[in-house]
């Protein structure tokens, strides 16, 4: 199908839009999960796997995905993963029990996993490196206008007609985003990788990509970030409420203002790291993210104390979101981005499922302090890793990648 060069704001809002639908999609649960086990008459000690298996699967498909993405290209692995997501979110209508939720939730997994790098591995593709910043800052905002809209709307509904009706509206915008891939969305003409696909031939390709300095600490710089974010996050609730006597009510305020941050601060961030780069922004967020994590258990006085620290904290989380992603897109040509950008994206799935599986003994032993602590340095070490050990593209410490426009003479508009 010949698809003609769209506006690269139809760009970002179709990007934009598959955000927004899977982020909400993973996120409603956690609220919904007492509904859930109430209405399928699931036990509670069994409804945190609903939420392990979908991330679990995320993780393991992103590295199955990448090298496929890198292979056919980025517009089928969305089209792919968009197709799924929406067939696996209609499904959740038909569960009847704890099985057959367990199984649209691998499913919807899957297909997570298969979208987990494709999003941003194409901005790569379609803008020059000076424009991905406030792409992907755009882009990456639909998570947290999911946080502000998507799972209020969820919430509501779902206390109105049942735990289905969020999934069904998540299934809604998601296929909106399948018919905007097919219509309006080329594949770019970037080089792709050649010869057969096989398991082989992919796990020689991580390895390569693996023996260079920039892209090892680049995994690892991923896996801290997402670490540091689970120690401090996970149980900021739980202190909130049982320590400073936090409400709900109160919790959910304070996660909306975070989202408002969010949506406020991405796309600025992305911007700006454009025009001054990203290291620089990124170690900027990294010290101010860890001051404000070490200051959280003596400043919070009270819940509403939390409210402008919460703020504050998420604004700095979203300065590095999208310079970071954007800096990843510089590190290998166009036909390894897709697996690079994959490979993150499980690391990072692994280094918050570990930091979370750590923050509950620190909180039982220690108290709320020490998660403070952990994470603020792990933050604190994703600005020195990027600052000291990924280069920026025209860098003098810039290793050479393949030039971007190598190979662009094979154009795919299926």
């Amino acid at each position: 199908m010949n698809v003609r060069r769209p506006s690269p704001y139809l760009i970002v809002f179709t990007l934009w839009l598959l955000v927004f639908s899977s982020a909400s999609q993973t996120m409603i649960i956690a609220p919904i999960l007492p509904l859930i086990g109430g209405t399928l008459g699931i036990p509670d000690s069994m409804l945190g796997t609903l939420v392990s298996a979908y991330a679990l699967m995320v993780g393991v498909m992103a590295i199955v995905s990448g090298p496929i993405s890198d292979k056919i290209g980025r517009r089928r692995i969305l089209l792919l993963g968009a197709g799924g997501m929406t067939v696996a979110l209609v499904l959740h209508g038909l569960v009847t029990g704890y099985v057959s939720f367990m199984a649209v939730r691998v499913l919807a997994g899957m297909a997570g996993g298969v979208l987990s790098g494709a999003a941003v591995s194409y901005i790569g593709d379609f803008f020059p490196y000076e424009r991905r910043g406030w792409a992907t800052g755009w882009v990456m905002s639909g998570s947290a206008v999911g946080q502000i809209i998507g799972i209020p709307v969820g919430i509501t509904i779902s206390a109105r007609w049942g735990f289905r009706a969020p999934f069904y509206l998540f299934a809604a915008t998601m296929a909106a985003t399948v018919v905007l891939l097919f219509l309006r969305i080329p594949q770019p003409p970037v080089k792709r990788t050649e010869g057969r696909l096989s398991v082989r031939r992919a796990a020689a390709g991580y390895l390569a990509m693996l023996k260079r300095p920039e892209v090892v600490w680049a995994a690892a710089a991923y896996f801290t970030m997402f670490f540091g974010r689970a120690v401090y996050l996970v149980y900021l609730p739980t202190w909130l409420e049982r320590d400073l006597g936090a409400t709900p009510g109160q919790i959910a305020t304070m996660y909306l203002l975070g989202g408002f941050a969010d949506v406020a601060t991405g796309p600025q961030a992305g911007r700006l790291s454009d025009r001054y780069g990203r290291r620089g922004i990124l170690l900027l967020a990294s010290v101010g993210l860890s001051l404000v994590m070490l200051a959280t258990p003596f400043v919070v006085r009270g819940p509403t104390w939390a409210y402008p620290l919460f703020f504050v904290t998420m604004v700095l989380v979203s300065m590095r979101v999208s310079p970071f992603s954007a800096l990843l897109t510089s590190l290998v040509g166009d036909e390894r981005r897709g697996s690079l950008m994959s490979l993150t994206v499980a690391l990072g799935q692994v280094g918050f499922a570990v930091g979370s599986a750590i923050a509950g003994p620190l909180f039982a032993r220690a108290g709320y302090t020490s998660n403070a602590v952990v994470g603020a340095v792990f933050v604190l070490a994703l600005g020195v890793i990027v600052w000291s050990r990924i280069p920026e593209p025209g860098s003098a410490t810039a290793t050479s990648a393949p030039p971007p426009a190598a190979g662009r003479s094979r154009e795919d508009t299926d």
